[in-house]
């Protein structure tokens, strides 16, 4: 077993990106040559699965990018919709409603940040 911080071998790298683009366990043994028990044993040991986890939050992180980089289109559709007269009644009370629910949420979050380093400011703990 690895510890934490030692580097994996090529092939464990291999199996953690066969793990992120297939289905299953089994998928991945044919896109990284690995047996199947290999993986499970693996998967296991603390330093393979640290580098998993960091592999798998990066991935998601990517997709959070790709997300936020599509948020102004959305906007952008959803007050097309809430301004096109044509659009049923109800298309466009469901965009406005995304659009105020989003507002008010946002504000939430603001609020949040604030009071959280109000009271970091002041030393109080989390």
């Amino acid at each position: 077993m690895k510890a934490h911080g030692e580097k994996l071998s090529r092939k464990q790298e291999q199996t953690i990106a066969a793990l992120l683009t297939c289905d299953s366990i089994t998928a991945a043994t044919a896109g990284c040559g690995v047996a199947e028990a290999t993986i499970h044993r693996w998967l296991k040991d603390d330093g393979f699965q640290i580098a998993y986890r960091e592999a798998r939050r990066a991935v998601v992180q990517q997709a959070i990018t790709q997300v936020q980089r599509a948020t102004a289109e959305a906007v952008a559709t959803l007050r097309a919709v809430m301004q096109d007269s044509e659009c049923p009644a109800s298309a466009r009370v469901s965009a406005a409603k995304a659009i105020l629910e989003t507002a008010v949420k946002g504000t939430e979050i603001e609020d949040l940040e604030a009071r959280i380093a109000a009271l970091e400011a002041h030393g109080e703990p989390r």
